[in-house]
């Protein structure tokens, strides 16, 4: 009862450590300000803290915000206007687009009817093995624009729908079966997660963030709607949704190839969950009217009077949860996911936004610029290091906020400087930043989780990642590009 709850030692050293060398040690550059500098420090120490699991990520922000305050890195010698500075990201109206879908999300596994839907798909697909897969992909995806957890997503619905299936034809890790049929689901299951995470704004937490830092970088010029972003990733995203259980079979043959057994078992799961709740149509049909507003679908019908923003519908959808009865205030309270993302975003997006201001950010990408432009290559060979350094440098992160509140906007502002197209390079960081979770089974929290259920080994999982990485961004690259120029953004 009385045992501290403290941060751990060796990375919370070495977060200290960076960030007393960078304030103390190192000098400051010329062009950057010694506030900048500062505030780098800040920042580099709580991302190798995050890296490092020091303590937990919102703790870790609180933290940081007492730390931007104190110093007064935004405002020396204002103590208000710095702890002012320092709460600023809690009125960013993105964090609480995120933070309000995750509380939403809790209706999908409260009311069962994230369940329902994965069970659907796989009674509809499930006679051969290559069906039930696809079963597991359209689930993901029907659920994916209400569900910005992309770990409750892969890891809380639809993993435990993918091992039940698994189990009903004993393959499971502890009997050394897994080769039958868990092995080619779980990798499946898994690599599902990131492509559907990148193909909407709401589908996974740090996608806001990105819209963000491309609308700060150039002064609002661009600004990625929800409409924008989905109709976007459509084609690339479902290329890949196609492709990928394909080569997965591929490389991991499943041993059972026909399952009639899965369609069966789908609907006698689906018996045991009775026919629809009203609980379950409310959340369906308030999920349906948020993606009917977050496309836009009002205001090409009634004029732009009826344009609503992103964050307001998430309010109203979430009200109208709360008014029917669907979600309990304390279930909101119980959201510990929502409010931590609320905290932890709310910190890097103040300090992101203030290495900008301070015009830290400037610097680096200047840098970068000039890095790459001794080189003396054109801007389709910039932007194809740029992307891919930034894609590959994930195998170092365990988190995808931090590996883009770190490096996504240096590299956007460089890419620009080099004479990228804007929009192009926007789409291609901003797809990238979830598809590189593809790599490592640390690379987001889905992946611990079912890589954690034992059915692959490292090495099959970091092979399937490594694959399906190329393949990810050949189509990315390939379909997107063509793609984009079809909806004339670029």
């Amino acid at each position: 009862m009385n045992k501290l709850t403290l941060p751990n030692p060796l990375p919370t050293a070495i977060a200290v450590t960076l960030a007393l060398l960078i304030w103390f040690v190192i000098p400051v550059p010329d062009k950057v300000t010694p506030e900048a500098w500062h505030l780098l420090a800040i920042f580099i120490g709580t991302i190798a803290a995050i890296i490092g699991k020091a303590m937990p990520i919102g703790a870790l922000s609180i933290v940081a915000i007492a730390l931007v305050a104190v110093t007064e890195v935004t405002r020396p010698g204002n103590p208000s206007g710095a702890i002012a500075d320092a709460l600023s990201g809690f009125s960013n109206p993105l964090i609480w687009l995120i933070a309000i879908a995750v509380m939403m999300a809790v209706a999908l596994t409260k009311t069962g009817l994230g369940t329902r839907i994965g069970y659907y798909f796989i009674a509809l697909f499930g006679k051969k093995t290559i069906g039930v897969a696809y079963g597991l992909v359209l689930s993901e995806l029907v659920i994916a624009p209400v569900t910005p957890s992309n770990t409750a997503r892969g890891g809380a619905i639809i993993h435990p729908i993918m091992r039940s299936i698994a189990d009903s034809f004993n393959s499971n890790p502890e009997s050394g079966t897994s080769n039958k049929i868990g092995k080619y689901l779980a990798l499946v299951n898994y690599n599902t997660n990131p492509i559907t995470s990148a193909m909407f704004i709401t589908a996974t937490a740090p996608n806001p963030l990105i819209v963000d830092l491309v609308a700060k970088a150039t002064n609002s010029a661009i600004s990625i709607s929800w409409s924008q972003w989905a109709l976007a990733a459509l084609l690339p995203g479902l290329c890949m949704l196609l492709l990928m259980p394909l080569v997965l079979y591929f490389m991991f043959p499943p041993e059972i190839k026909n399952t009639p057994n899965a369609k069966e078992f789908a609907k006698t799961e689906l018996v045991k969950l009775g026919p629809l709740k009203l609980s379950e149509f409310i959340t369906l049909a308030v999920s349906g009217l948020m993606l009917f507003m977050w496309a836009g679908v009002p205001s090409m019908l009634f004029g732009p009077d009826f344009d609503f923003n992103p964050t307001t519908t998430a309010i109203i959808g979430l009200a109208l949860l709360i008014v029917t009865g669907v979600l309990a205030w304390d279930d909101i309270l119980k959201a510990k996911s929502a409010w931590d993302t609320l905290i932890w975003f709310a910190a890097l997006v103040m300090m992101a936004s203030f290495l900008g201001k301070l015009g830290l950010i400037g610097w680096f990408s200047s840098s970068i610029q000039n890095g790459i432009s001794y080189l003396g290559l054109g801007w389709m060979s910039a932007t194809a290091i740029l992307v891919l350094i930034y894609f590959y440098t994930h195998y170092f992160f365990a988190s995808t906020t931090a590996h883009i509140t770190a490096m996504f906007a240096a590299f956007f502002t460089a890419g620009v400087a080099l004479g990228a197209p804007p929009m192009m390079l926007a789409l291609l960081l901003a797809f990238s930043s979830s598809l590189m979770m593809s790599l490592t089974h640390y690379a987001t929290g889905t992946a611990p989780i079912i890589f954690g259920s034992g059915y692959t080994t490292l090495n099959e999982w970091w092979r399937a990642g490594a694959v399906m990485s190329v393949i990810n961004l050949l189509i990315l690259v390939v379909v997107g590009s063509m793609w984009w120029r079809v909806l004339g953004y670029i």
